[in-house]
């Protein structure tokens, strides 16, 4: 299979624009990527761009959206109606947002919100609906499904709120899967088990999955290869198990604010920013360009 055949997205020359007071404000500048279906992350520091990437993808963003190329599976995503639009989003592409407390509706029960969603995207009885609703919350582990299915969400557990997310995004079996900041919240053993399940899903499903983050170490463990963004632009990207080779210095200077065990009674690095860091990427030789 070619390399084209096997391409799910590809973003080019991609720009998100904000109006204020002040003039324009650019969150994303000129980035450009592909991927099929693997499992890539997008990392960097709060307010870098990388939730507006995604939601830009999603035809989201609330910013000015302008890119040389947005195909997904083949799909010029920026020539469709807003009504084609929504036949892909949900169903073709889905996003879990960074705080289920956020995304859920605090007056209508987990279940109730499930099926609605199911019979929008899906277009089923609400027979079917349940049926469907009932095997997503068992992919996604939950032990219980009936008893979270009557629930309401500030009943649930921050990890069972992001687990029921992934489930109703998962409900139409989209291509992929865009989850933003979605383990954040969470403490570590939950984020373990959060991410196995989505590791599960991808794997089973032949899903993309695109994980916005900044937690350097999880991406490595986790996701196939890492973009790092700053200042709304992509300065590096390189293979996941090679993080530990980065070479721009805004990469190096991630790594070196990280905590380690192996050093105590020191205090954490400060990084040093540059101006010309907002210019610099690397060139395919991963020298400064």
């Amino acid at each position: 299979m070619s390399e084209q055949q096997n391409q799910l997205l590809e973003v080019k020359n991609l720009n998100v624009t904000f109006p204020s007071v002040h003039g324009e404000i650019h969150a994303v500048r000129d980035i450009s990527f592909k991927m099929g279906r693997e499992k890539i992350a997008i990392v960097g520091e709060s307010g870098s761009g990388k939730s507006q990437t995604g939601r830009a993808i999603l035809g989201l963003s609330p910013g000015n959206v302008n890119a040389q190329q947005l195909i997904f599976d083949g799909t010029d995503l920026q020539a469709l109606s807003p009504r084609d639009y929504r036949e892909i989003r949900g169903k073709r592409i889905s996003m879990v947002m960074q705080d289920p407390k956020y995304s859920l509706n605090p007056v209508m029960t987990v279940g109730k919100q499930m099926i609605e969603a199911c019979q929008i995207q899906m277009k089923v009885s609400k027979k079917q609906a349940l049926s469907r609703c009932m095997e997503m919350l068992e992919a996604v582990r939950i032990r219980n499904p009936q008893r979270v299915f009557n629930t309401y969400p500030h009943e649930i557990s921050g990890g069972m709120g992001q687990r029921i997310m992934i489930a109703m995004m998962l409900l139409s079996s989209p291509d992929l899967l865009i989850a933003d900041e979605p383990t954040s919240a969470l403490d570590v053993t939950v984020q373990l088990q959060v991410l196995a399940i989505m590791d599960d899903l991808v794997k089973e499903r032949g899903m993309g999955l695109i994980l916005i983050s900044h937690d350097l170490p999880l991406v490595a463990s986790f996701c196939d290869r890492i973009l790092v963004m700053y200042a709304g632009r992509i300065v590096e990207e390189l293979e996941a198990d090679k993080l530990q080779d980065a070479k721009h210095p805004y990469t190096r200077g991630l790594l070196s604010c990280l905590p380690s065990n192996a050093v105590k009674g020191e205090a954490l690095s400060i990084m040093q920013r540059q101006d010309n860091w907002l210019n610099d990427s690397l060139d395919a030789q991963g020298n400064l360009v």
